[in-house]
């Protein structure tokens, strides 16, 4: 098992439903895809599902995005959060939400 954490590490965390209104490839990878996700507010996200999602299948998909999560490039992309999944091998499973865009999961 990993290291716990206490409740005052995990109430830092900004978990919010995100809505996806678009979804691109980026040029020379092969896992990762560029999404803009509603939160509350318009934010681009990069995420390694590309093997395991096609845009279409994405766009309009209610996630839950950890939102205030440092920004970082990849691939000279900048991700403004991280969508929560789970993985079974190969396997990427998003972690869905019904909610409105920007409500806060608790």
């Amino acid at each position: 098992m990993q290291d716990m954490v206490s409740l005052e590490d995990f109430e830092k965390l900004e978990l919010r439903v995100g809505v996806i209104k678009r979804v691109e490839e980026i040029e020379g990878s092969r896992k990762l895809l560029r999404l803009v996700v509603d939160t509350g507010e318009e934010r681009q996200l990069v995420a390694g599902i590309k093997g395991s999602y096609t845009p279409e299948e994405l766009t309009g998909k209610r996630v839950v995005v950890l939102a205030n999560l440092h920004p970082k490039k990849l691939m000279g992309v900048l991700s403004q959060g991280m969508l929560l999944a789970a993985q079974d091998g190969e396997r990427i499973a998003l972690l869905t939400a019904q909610g409105r865009a920007g409500e806060r999961v608790h």
